[in-house]
């Protein structure tokens, strides 16, 4: 049994499910989750001390064995939660068994034979949402933290995660559903009849300040979303040069290891060798290319190489121009510098004698001794933030608020709120209708309450978890 046919697999059947939520490898210890009506009671038989299990208080543990016909599978302590007082909302155990994959596989299987099915992606939080644990802003926080990459990264996606772009997104709402709100109630009542309170009728759209205050408030939302990706998805730096200015021991240096050849013969990377590294923060995948050289090289290896990397620079966020400070030159290699990428200016081998003084505006380091190296780093991630800053943004350099979306369908739906709430101020300083300017304030209000959740369909809610890892 395999979790049954893929039809009766759905996220909202609400039966019993179980999934790994630790990495299936050799380890210490491997955790499966189970969620869902009757899990306990499920699990129960197939445990040493069933009545024990059946009777625990939530968030409790029990410790015994999985065994079936009278075999022992392995030795397991159960972490028990009652509905609803638990991750999904549901009754749900956490059952840490040895990390051996033969272990972890024995007690899957025999959850599987007790009735639980397979959890689809992201299903646990699926379920969370569905029961009013989470919003969706607070969900799609949990898979950010998931694949966070640095500190910085995890900042944000935690801040998230606690409720912070919810605040923000609930409070845009509530004023715009307090400004479609008056605006329906004058278009309740014609110019000749009674308006409540004693009020006129308003020249042009109730609550304008209100509406542009959230129209701004959504541009510093929308603004902030390229930083915020930036500490997410990280950025690509492309270190380029001329064959044996040193590129591979630069690359070495910054990631902590020997992993590109380092000759005195140029030439001697052929491809781009990367890896990730943190840059003050930043997630940065950091490529070692081959060296360049003007025109072609009778070499026809080396010219596909030399074809990659020029390909790489033209994608970097950040490219990080090599000199040999020990060479002489009558003049920046126009192929090196050239390009629309940002870059920084390195001159090599500054712990040698036969360096020479650098340029204006290069950066003197040494890779071998790794001096310059902490000014070169926190110059590349100034130059990396600059890049992604937007002067409308809901915070500056430095400063993670969590107020800001965290993924690219949170972005598309505040723009979209901005477009629609921008037309009907638009409409409203034509002197249009209220009737023709309040269905784009509702649709406005409606984009963000599909932000949080409030506003939702089961296949984008679908689409959506599909894309989380087992076991969340």
């Amino acid at each position: 049994m395999n979790g049954g046919p893929s039809e009766t697999r759905t996220y909202g059947d609400g039966g019993p499910v179980a999934a790994f939520a630790t990495p299936l490898a050799e380890s210490a210890l491997a955790v499966i989750r189970c969620s869902g009506s009757g899990a306990v009671e499920l699990a129960a038989p197939f445990f040493s001390r069933p009545e024990k299990l059946k009777t625990a208080a939530g968030h409790s543990v029990v410790h015994g064995w999985i065994r079936h016909d009278g075999e022992k599978i392995d030795e397991v302590l159960i972490s028990v939660y009652r509905q609803p007082k638990s991750y999904t909302g549901e009754e749900g155990m956490d059952i840490s068994c040895h990390g051996g994959i033969a272990a972890a596989r024995g007690v899957m299987k025999i959850l599987r034979k007790a009735g639980f099915r397979d959890a689809l992606p992201g299903e646990f939080t699926f379920r969370a949402f569905m029961n009013g644990k989470l919003d969706l802003t607070r969900a799609e926080s949990v898979m950010e933290i998931v694949s966070a990459k640095t500190g910085a990264g995890l900042q944000g996606a935690a801040l998230r995660l606690s409720g912070a772009l919810e605040t923000e997104i609930r409070a845009m709402r509530d004023k715009l559903v307090e400004i479609l709100a008056e605006t329906e109630i004058y278009l309740d009542y014609s110019e000749d009849e009674f308006i409540p309170g004693g009020e006129e009728a308003p020249a042009g759209m109730p609550g304008r300040a209100l509406a542009e205050e959230v129209l701004a408030r959504l541009g510093a939302l929308s603004a902030s979303f390229k930083r915020e990706r930036l500490y997410q998805d990280g950025a690509l730096a492309v270190i380029a040069g001329k064959p044996n200015a040193g590129k591979s021991s630069l690359f070495n240096r910054l990631i902590g290891e020997d992993r590109s050849i380092v000759a005195e013969a140029p030439g001697t990377t052929r491809d781009f060798i990367e890896a990730w590294i943190s840059v003050e923060g930043i997630p940065v995948r950091l490529a070692d290319t081959a060296g360049l050289r003007a025109g072609l090289s009778p070499d026809p290896v080396e010219n596909t190489g030399m074809d990659r990397s020029r390909a790489l620079m033209a994608q970097a966020d950040l490219v990080l121009c090599v000199m040999d400070g020990t060479e002489k030159y009558e003049h920046e290699p126009d192929f090196l510098f050239g390009g629309e990428s940002p870059r920084l200016f390195i001159w090599n081998k500054a712990d040698l004698p036969s360096c020479s003084a650098p340029p204006p505006g290069f950066f003197p380091v040494s890779a071998m001794t790794g001096s310059g190296i902490p000014e070169l780093c926190a110059a590349a991630a100034a130059l990396l933030e600059k890049t992604a800053a937007d002067p409308r943004a809901s915070h500056g350099p430095g400063e993670k608020t969590g107020a800001a979306p965290g993924t690219e369908r949170q972005k598309e739906l505040v723009d979209q709120a901005a477009a629609l709430l921008a037309e009907a101020l638009s409409l409203a300083d034509r002197d249009e209708p209220l009737d023709i300017i309040a269905p784009f304030l509702r649709e406005s209000a409606n984009a963000l309450g599909e932000i949080t959740g409030e506003v939702s369909s089961a296949g984008i809610l679908e689409k959506m978890f599909s894309k989380f890892c087992l076991g969340k």
